[in-house]
């Protein structure tokens, strides 16, 4: 099978300092995309693009001839707990898994999916091994339709509808990240990156992030599923639901986290506007009141993430876009 990994996923792995598998898996994506393909018993009918950021998508059929997507990502992209999430929210919310894999049996046997099963501790890395390999049988949505082609208005409430359903309570963290662990990573490369002139506003988002998790701690604190990188552009449409989600990084933690991402989304708008500060403020405000969410907690995480977002994208050269996410930042 010939393919050409799209541009923006190949430029994405190469500024990503995790992704240290990245160029290997590159290199073998036409031979995992066609022994995938073999795998799950579906006929390739073409490459999306430009694609996402994390992984391949393919547009498949089945043996049935019903339409699917077939997403392939390399290992450091966690698919194996991308799949435990989408089987555990079963089609509530998010696009459907439509088959899965039962990581620690002799030959990867596949089976229905939707039983939200995740892999046990001692079997998490064959797991992510194995999803990676065959990738994730998913329901096919419409790409070119997504909430960012809504008005503002629209888009914000239908993505807080949801984002809602999302949230749901985990019992066990495996194969999930805490959000103790991912802003830890997020925290590490801001103080590796950073420009000696965006320390300042460095330092107060991870003494933000310190509060924050220090508040995490006490036992009454949330623990549900969380999507992880919610925004606009990660909400599809359908055709059995209206709108559903796609694309989970998940993590175990706080559902402020989740509304961080989305709150900025249209950021050029918001800066490009008259009292862009105070605009902005309005829209933590009015999310985290939609969402019944403590609006500091909500504006602490913007801002801690909306400066992480920022350093990376300066250390990556993308200089206008890391400038308008510091503005943004400094502005909660």
């Amino acid at each position: 099978m010939v393919l050409e990994p799209p541009r923006r996923l190949v430029r994405a792995l190469a500024e990503d300092p995790g992704a240290d598998d990245a160029a290997a898996w590159l290199d073998r994506l036409p031979e995992l995309a066609e022994a995938a393909a073999h795998h799950h018993g579906v006929r390739v009918e073409r490459l999306l693009q430009p694609g996402g950021r994390s992984g391949v998508i393919l547009l498949v059929r089945r043996a049935d001839d019903t339409p699917a997507v077939l997403k392939l990502a390399p290992p450091h992209a966690r698919p194996a707990a991308e799949a435990a999430a989408l089987a555990r929210w079963g089609g509530l919310g998010a696009c459907r898994l439509l088959a899965t894999f039962v990581a620690g049996t002799e030959d990867g046997a596949e089976e229905d999916a939707g039983h939200g099963a995740a892999p046990e501790d001692s079997t998490r890395c064959g797991a992510t091994a194995l999803a990676s390999e065959r990738g994730l049988l998913l329901e096919r949505l419409r790409p070119e339709i997504s909430l960012s082609s809504l008005p503002q208005a629209k888009a914000m409430l239908e993505a807080a509808e949801t984002v809602r359903r999302l949230w749901v309570p985990v019992a066990d963290e495996s194969p999930y990240e805490t959000l103790a662990a991912r802003t830890e990573r997020q925290a590490a490369r801001m103080r590796e990156t950073a420009a000696p002139l965006v320390l300042p506003l460095v330092e107060n988002a991870l003494a933000v992030r310190r509060d924050l998790l220090a508040d995490a701690t006490r036992p009454d604190a949330e623990r549900v599923l969380l999507h992880g990188v919610f925004r606009q552009a990660k909400v599809l449409a359908g055709e059995r639901l209206p709108w559903l989600a796609v694309g989970p990084e998940p993590v175990i933690g706080e559902r402020a986290y989740d509304v961080a991402r989305l709150v900025r989304d249209r950021l050029e708008d918001l800066v490009a506007s008259d009292g862009g500060a105070s605009a902005a403020r309005r829209r933590v405000a009015k999310l985290a009141d939609a969402l019944d969410l403590d609006r500091d907690r909500v504006q602490g995480w913007s801002h801690f993430r909306a400066t992480a977002a920022g350093v990376a994208a300066l250390a990556a050269g993308r200089r206008q876009e890391g400038e308008t996410l510091l503005e943004f930042a400094a502005w909660l």
